[in-house]
């Protein structure tokens, strides 16, 4: 237990958003860090799963901080980064798509948002057995092989599908001024 100890005071004491704001946290109220992280912690997770708008702070937990490692990646050099957001994103769309049809039946269950809010962090961790790594090379990947080629031909089915329409939509726009000039002028 002393390493887990000793690699959370690691991580809480290192430079970065979370350690500079408990550092000027803990210059204020004179609190120490460790304390400060459980008590913010127990905190969150209490309204994770007794708060108002908890889905809302679940959302935001899910998206802020990865959106801002996000766009460091974008930045960087390193292309490692920007895969590891790329894969997190497809993760989150995917999960985010299955929440969509089966919400309406998990919200009543008990700490549904604290299990969705951990499920994300899981998926965010920088840690060797990351969610959202594990989820798409086990799941999303071996999908998306084996039925790219369908979906592919269905998109640019969809495609053209979509080209035509918005073809013909123009060519009636188009006619409808004319015709409507027609009748002005057969109506003087």
């Amino acid at each position: 237990m002393g390493s887990v100890q000793q690699r959370l005071e690691r991580f809480l004491y290192s430079p970065g958003p979370i350690g500079d704001l408990l550092a000027r946290l803990e210059a204020r109220t004179g609190v120490q860090r460790l304390y400060l992280a459980t008590g913010s912690l127990a905190f969150l997770g209490l309204y994770l799963m007794f708060g108002y708008g908890a889905s809302l702070l679940c959302n935001v937990i899910g998206f802020v901080y990865p959106a801002y490692l996000s766009i460091k990646a974008i930045e960087s050099n390193s292309k490692e980064d920007d895969t590891m957001w790329l894969t997190y994103w497809v993760v989150y769309g995917v999960f985010s798509i299955a929440e969509f049809f089966s919400d309406l039946f998990l919200y009543w269950f008990p700490f549904y948002y604290a299990g969705k809010c951990l499920f994300l962090v899981w998926c965010m961790a920088p840690v060797p057995w990351n969610g959202s790594q594990l989820i798409y090379h086990s799941i999303i990947r071996p999908f998306f092989l084996k039925h790219h080629r369908a979906v592919d031909n269905m998109m640019g089915d969809i495609g053209t599908k979509a080209l035509d329409a918005a073809s013909s939509v123009t060519r009636e726009g188009i006619k409808a001024p004319l015709n409507l000039t027609e009748l002005v002028q057969k109506a003087k």
